[in-house]
């Protein structure tokens, strides 16, 4: 009796609660209840949406024009198309007309313009970019327009609520909150470098380049991309970290490119069983296994088989992430790098040395101009890796894709950026010897 008593109470009890939720007023005592009203109302304004303008070419359906008249076949030779697409940006310099969003919003783009809050237009033009972090800087004359403080993304913690501000499917301006899912997540965007903040506040197509802001009202993210099986939003998108942004943007508006940082060091992640086989007392980390003469790894001291666990006090657990580490710092930057040593812990200071990742890659070669490229990080590839290649480039038009490893040039093995540039100053005709997939091939570049 006493407890069908007590149940009775209970569905009493969560009766009166549920009515009284339903009632709630929207104001107590003049106060209205909380809303995230004030501060979307601060920050949308700086948030734009992109319209990207690009013309490609269309190649005819039945080949040249003199097997088209012999078959007496239809008139369609190829020609050109206007293709358009949307994405999202966040002012970032008002008094300069600096705005952030995406390396893949607006690479290939004829013509670029924003549309502000208030719907007035304005052309936009490209500072630069950067494949590799996903980020690219562009810039408008700088009228009427309003920036957005940008935050500590260092500071962040999972269970932070944030919201996303940006354009999905063209619609315009729209906000949608979440928290912060995880953070430092990688192994997204194999070919690039990584430190995604993961938030479950609804990205969409079209919210690429727009921002995820604290409450606060500060950037602390830019909105890259989302995991999705059907194209839409399912609760897990990622944004790249507004101190990563700075940092890039930084670079191109001061130099006109980004000057990645270098180490110098081939390496191999360490596990549990390979530390066992070293005999090594360490859970996880990064092994040494080759060093470049006169790089910022040798003039530190660090030899091979030194196992690095930090870099600046982050935590090492695999080549990936030293990679990481290192990419998304810049040249000329001291870093304190933690390793293990026949068994002994040390530490020493290394100032990065500069990758040669000068889009064009004019640096290199002139036949290599339009694409982009990056050391390989791991014993188990050694060579360069070709991160991104410009559509219809000398580079993309011999052959060249992103994603393709060259491990040889002119029959000479090749660990890194360097040795491709001492060979290539050497003549005037290249053959790369080009890992892609599980395919090899040899490439010819004059």
């Amino acid at each position: 009796m006493r407890t069908r008593y007590q149940a009775v109470l209970a569905i009493l009890f969560l009766s009166v609660i549920t009515l009284s939720v339903a009632a709630l007023p929207g104001s107590v005592d003049g106060e209205r209840l909380p809303s995230l009203a004030p501060l979307v109302k601060r920050v949308a304004p700086a948030v734009v949406n992109i319209r990207v303008s690009q013309t490609i070419q269309m190649r005819s359906q039945y080949g040249d024009e003199m097997f088209r008249r012999f078959f007496g076949l239809p008139n369609s030779r190829g020609g050109s198309r206007e293709v358009n697409s949307a994405g999202s940006g966040v002012i970032i310099d008002a008094e300069n007309g600096y705005i952030l969003t995406n390396h893949h919003v607006v690479v290939g783009a004829d013509k670029i313009q924003i549309s502000l809050i208030n719907n007035q237009l304005l052309d936009a033009v490209v500072v630069g970019t950067d494949p590799a972090t996903d980020i690219a800087v562009i810039k408008v004359d700088p009228i009427g327009l309003v920036d957005i403080p940008i935050g500590d993304s260092d500071a962040l913690e999972v269970g932070d609520f944030v919201i996303a501000i940006g354009n999905p499917f063209g619609l315009g301006n729209t906000v949608t909150s979440g928290i912060i899912s995880a953070l430092g997540r990688t192994g997204i965007n194999r070919n690039g470098y990584e430190d995604f903040i993961q938030t479950d506040a609804s990205i969409n197509p079209g919210n690429s380049g727009g921002a995820l802001v604290n409450m606060r009202g500060e950037l602390i993210g830019i909105n890259s991309m989302i995991l999705s099986s059907t194209g839409g939003n399912v609760g897990i998108g990622f944004a790249v970290p507004s101190a990563i942004a700075q940092s890039i943007m930084r670079q191109i508006i001061d130099f006109g490119e980004v000057r990645r940082g270098l180490l110098g060091v081939s390496i191999d992640t360490i596990d549990a069983e390979s530390a066992k086989a070293l005999g090594a007392e360490v859970a996880s980390g990064a092994l040494v296994t080759s060093i470049t003469p006169d790089s910022a790894a040798e003039k530190a001291g660090l030899q091979v088989d030194d196992i690095i666990v930090k870099v600046d006090n982050a935590k090492i657990d695999s080549s990936r992430e030293l990679a990481n580490a290192i990419g998304l710092k810049a040249s000329g930057e001291d870093v304190n790098i933690e390793f293990v040593r026949d068994g002994r812990p040390h530490s020493v200071r290394a100032r990065l040395g500069r990758q040669i990742t000068r889009s064009g890659g004019i640096d290199i070669h002139p036949g290599l101009e339009g694409a982009q490229f990056s050391s390989a990080t791991t014993s188990a590839t050694s060579g360069v890796e070709v991160t991104d290649v410009e559509p219809g480039s000398p580079a993309a038009q011999r052959g060249l894709r992103a994603g393709d490893l060259i491990t040889a040039v002119n029959r000479q093995p090749i660990r890194n950026l360097q040795q491709l540039q001492e060979i290539a100053q050497q003549g005037s005709i290249l053959f790369l010897l080009v890992q892609r997939g599980d395919r090899t091939l040899m490439l010819r570049i004059r």
